[in-house]
């Protein structure tokens, strides 16, 4: 009965913090300088490209050409969202031979990048930053994907980020490109700390966001719903895509 009612209350803030979005297109937003570089930002599970908006604002004010992607996120399986949708939408960019093309995500929207760049070669790849990924799949996840109501809100890719033998982060292996990853530790509901093992952001936990070959790995207070929204956070993703490093207080 105790279990019940826990995965009830997860439900109820599932479906709280995610607002489904079926739109699928790419926003340009024009830059103030001239650059060669693009930033192609992929949102989350069940989100739609304004909870992107602060971040690709910032990076549009430095003068990069900011791609804030809609995609159907709920409504198919992390392959076809990466196989046909995303490879639609890189192809005009990559086409751009000398420009590099930078990703930033936020949760589900780093395990489809991962599984397109497993499966497909990217010349012009720059640099990536993943905020809040379930690279190693999430024990939230897991404990809810035989609830009706999570299936019917999360479609198919959401089912896909488990821990058991269904989880395509854990099937993708090492990256082999420059990638820094962001990791929230404020979750905001203690029946989760049941769940999810560790620090934790609310949905992920802070090891299971980590996946080899990263080049670097932050930790920050931030919530899995609202850290990409943070200031901290986006000034971090923009020394990255900058230095390849993530800033620390003794540099």
């Amino acid at each position: 009965m105790q279990r019940n009612s826990i995965k009830i209350a997860c439900i109820i803030l599932v479906l709280f913090f995610l607002v489904s979005s079926y739109r699928y297109e790419a926003l340009i937003q024009p830059a103030n300088q001239e650059t060669d570089a693009y930033v192609i930002l992929l949102h989350g599970l069940g989100q739609s490209s304004r909870s992107m908006e602060k971040i690709g604002k910032s990076l549009s004010s430095l003068g990069y050409k900011v791609v804030n992607v809609d995609y159907p996120s709920t409504k198919h399986p992390i392959e076809f969202l990466a196989d046909e949708i995303l490879s639609d939408i890189i192809e005009p960019y990559s086409k751009h031979s000398q420009s590099k093309i930078h990703f930033v995500t936020h949760s589900m929207g780093g395990i489809v990048i991962r599984y397109y760049l497993k499966n497909h070669k990217l010349p012009n790849l720059g640099r990536i930053v993943m905020i809040s990924p379930p690279n190693q799949g999430s024990e939230l996840v897991a404990s809810l994907v035989d609830s009706y109501v999570f299936k019917k809100i999360n479609g198919p890719a959401g089912l896909q980020l488990g821990t058991d033998e269904h989880s395509v982060p854990l099937s993708l292996g090492p990256v082999d490109f420059e990638l820094g990853v962001i990791a929230g530790n404020r979750g905001f509901n203690p029946l989760y700390s049941l769940i999810v093992p560790g620090p934790d952001d609310g949905v992920v936990s802070v090891e299971r966001t980590k996946v080899a070959g990263m080049k670097d790995f932050l930790i920050l207070p931030r919530s899995h719903a609202f850290i990409m929204k943070s200031e901290d956070v986006i000034q971090q993703v923009i020394y990255f895509l900058e230095h390849g490093a993530f800033r620390r207080e003794a540099q």
